[in-house]
């Protein structure tokens, strides 16, 4: 079974850092795409960052500058470091990732989601 779990929240003071993990396991051939996405109470889902395989990123203007995604595609693991962070990052981090698996013996493709992580950004 194919699964996404992330690590690494938690509560931190306005200024303060955290580092998010998410690794994924499973009968995965490869793991194209991935990306944190985040959801605040009461609000949509939305993206934070996007990396592709070979490490091009993309991030929400909101995040620029002070968060980072990055990847070991030897470890299947996606992380996110973030820095300076806000009140208004308060939210539920969720990892998502593009993935070539093995499924009755067939290579198929599916877009995964983790759990969830809390982060809160509070004095």
């Amino acid at each position: 079974q194919v699964q996404l779990v992330e690590s690494g929240g938690g509560l931190v003071q306005p200024g303060g850092s955290l580092r998010l993990s998410c690794a994924a396991s499973g009968s995965i051939f490869s793991i194209n795409g991935m990306g944190w996405y985040r959801q605040a109470p009461g609000k949509e889902r939305e993206l934070v960052a996007t990396i592709t395989r070979g490490g091009s990123t993309n991030y929400a203007d909101s995040v620029k500058g002070r968060f980072t995604i990055s990847r070991d595609n030897a470890k299947n693991t996606l992380y996110l470091q973030m820095n300076s962070l806000k009140p208004e990052d308060t939210a539920v981090y969720y990892c998502n990732a593009n993935m070539d698996v093995r499924e009755r013996g067939f290579r198929r493709e599916y877009d995964y989601w983790g759990q969830g992580t809390q982060v809160t950004v509070s004095s």
